[in-house]
């Protein structure tokens, strides 16, 4: 099966770093008239419309770009080249209304487009009036659905983060009832991504959120940091897993512990990925607070490190391809070329970024012991993997049960026909897989849910 170029450079960005997928830089200066302006969602998503029309090169002339903007297109073949770019997430099959915001003093519209083999968002930053620049981003067309069951309600909650002076949006699911209910909070794996894990067409957060919540289990999940604070993060020379995705699964725990019908002993930490992999760190910060968690259920969760897995799932994905063009190639060898760096990290200085993450990150992550901290863990874990994932694999598996199958504390399931987000699938469709708009397996929802009516608060 023919694997997109550009799908596969989105979904190797999902899996590691801080940083998003920038298209063109932003450039903070005057814009070089003449042309019109983006002021209203309506002119962005008449530019996005006429981007992914027939003639996006007269982008170029009619509205207005920053010059910065104007080189970057420039440098890169062109705007029909940036079109062009674009099209190997499939056929544009809608282009949904923008919508406003801002990323760190810029006016950006978001305008959610739904391709035949994926759905974005693209980001319009502008800068006066003017595009300064063009991001990708999840897809936020149906961010306004507010599950409706009569077994359960649907409550925002913000998760705040005082180092950033914000919040992460959340939403807590709550069974219809008295209470107090079991709680699990979610978290995601790394870069980017939303409180429903959104990944093409699957969103499996909210399909165990809603699941659990129908079995009389209340689930927490939030926008990651990365996602919320993206931008502010790009200037973090400093940021690590902790502050990825540590930190808030610690606030999350004692957040969670003040809501109403919720039972703040029996709460526990569900890590898919490499939220997985943060686990066992999770459960050692949680020691010196004043909730820990009750259990831990871990999906898909990785033991090796992170850049051989990189190196992994980009060899199976390009061993897909009928043929490899030599555009490809010489993208793999730059990706090896970057990965490389990381065999002598006392070479690197902070400012040094590998793969979308500085240095301090990899450092972090060359340190942290995985298997040792998991061995501290006292309390019930549940580790679940899908046998046709191609991300994380059977071979983690069976580290992990190497390590831990014969404790009484520790759970290990393996799925037939299951991939990394725990949807039908095989692995050789690689990351197309992904464009299935299947949900999560019943029987894991199932086994979650009893792995959490069976743990005892202690």
């Amino acid at each position: 099966m023919k694997i997109m170029k550009r799908v596969i450079n989105i979904l190797v960005a999902m899996t590691v770093g801080l940083m998003g997928f920038c298209t063109c830089a932003c450039a903070s200066e005057e814009a070089n008239p003449p042309g019109k302006a983006v002021e209203t969602p309506a002119d962005a998503t008449k530019w996005v419309e006429t981007l992914l029309g027939d003639n996006p090169q007269v982008l170029e002339d009619a509205w207005l770009m920053t010059s910065q903007m104007k080189l970057a297109i420039a440098l890169s073949g062109g705007m029909a080249k940036t079109a062009e770019s674009l099209s190997s997430l499939g056929t544009i099959e809608k282009i949904g209304s923008a919508y406003e915001g801002e990323l760190k003093g810029y006016k950006v519209f978001y305008v959610p487009c739904v391709f035949s083999a994926m759905s974005i968002d693209l980001i319009v930053v502008t800068d006066n009036g003017a595009v300064a620049g063009l991001q990708t981003g999840p897809y936020t067309g149906d961010k306004d659905e507010a599950a409706e069951s009569d077994l359960f309600d649907s409550i925002e909650l913000s998760l705040p983060v005082p180092s950033l002076q914000g919040e992460l949006p959340g939403t807590l699911t709550v069974p219809k009832g008295e209470g107090p209910f079991p709680a699990v909070v979610l978290i995601q794996g790394s870069g980017p991504s939303d409180r429903d894990e959104t990944m093409m067409n699957a969103k499996p957060f909210r399909d165990i959120a809603e699941g659990l919540a129908e079995k009389g289990i209340a689930v927490y999940r939030f926008d990651k940091r990365t996602y919320v604070y993206g931008v502010e993060l790009m200037d973090d020379h400093q940021a690590t897993l902790v502050d990825e995705s540590i930190a808030d699964a610690v606030a999350a725990v004692q957040l969670l512990a003040t809501q109403d019908k919720i039972d703040p002993s029996r709460i526990f930490v569900l890590g898919h990925s490499l939220g997985g992999n943060a686990i066992p760190a999770i459960d050692q910060a949680l020691q010196d607070q004043p909730v820990s968690a009750c259990g831990y259920i871990l999906m898909a969760a990785s033991t090796r490190p992170l850049d051989q897995l990189m190196r992994e799932q980009y060899d199976y994905l390009y061993s897909l391809m009928p043929e490899i063009t030599s555009e490809q190639q010489a993208e793999k060898d730059a990706l090896f070329a970057e990965l490389d760096k990381l065999e002598n990290l006392d070479s690197l200085t902070e400012n040094d970024m590998i793969a979308g993450a500085y240095a301090p990150y990899w450092k972090w992550l060359a340190e942290y012991d995985v298997l040792k901290t998991a061995q501290e863990i006292t309390k019930p874990c549940l580790l679940l993997q899908g046998e046709e994932d191609y991300q994380v694999t059977v071979e983690d598996f069976e580290i992990w049960k190497d390590a831990f199958g014969e404790k009484e504390n520790w759970q290990l399931v393996l799925y037939p026909g299951l991939i990394h987000i725990f949807t039908t699938g095989q692995k050789s469709e690689g990351a197309a897989a992904y464009a299935h708009a299947e949900k999560v397996d019943a029987q894991v929802i199932e086994d979650i849910a009893a792995f959490v009516n069976q743990t005892e608060a202690k």
